[in-house]
């Protein structure tokens, strides 16, 4: 398509939803128009930078469909492999199980998770006394 096209299309889009921002500011606040017309100008603006140029072409080329293709495969493999090394590294063969993180806990022992010791005084409910236990420490009464 020629430029002219690509900017008459996409300054028509534009024109369309300026009204409907319009419209949307009516009924619905300032926030909300504003939300509007922004997104109304993303049609213009990518006419004139050209990335509508580049996103036409790549609707009618299959060179460049199986370059994406090719970046999907990428990033696919690329999550593939980092949900392989977090399976490993809790199996057992992972940084933290040959000694990774042993620098920063020598000389310290392991702090026991705190929890609620039992029912609290007078037969209250336990979660009660967990919240109460947290505002004491944090110094709220």
């Amino acid at each position: 398509m020629s430029d002219s096209v690509i900017f008459a299309i996409s300054l028509g889009v534009t024109l369309v939803g300026l009204v409907i921002s319009w419209g949307a500011y009516r009924r619905r606040g300032a926030a909300t128009g504003l939300r509007g017309a922004a997104l109304s100008l993303v049609p213009l603006a990518a006419a004139m930078t050209g990335v509508t140029e580049f996103f036409v072409d790549l609707a009618f080329s299959p060179v460049k469909w199986a370059g994406v293709a090719v970046a999907g495969l990428a990033v696919l493999l690329y999550l593939a492999s980092g949900a392989m090394l977090s399976r490993r590294g809790d199996a057992g063969g992972g940084k933290a199980a040959k000694g990774g993180e042993g620098h920063r806990s020598a000389g310290r022992a392991a702090k026991p998770k705190r929890g609620v010791e039992g029912p609290a005084p007078g037969g209250g409910d336990p979660e009660m006394a967990e919240i109460e236990r947290i505002l004491r420490d944090r110094g709220i009464s």
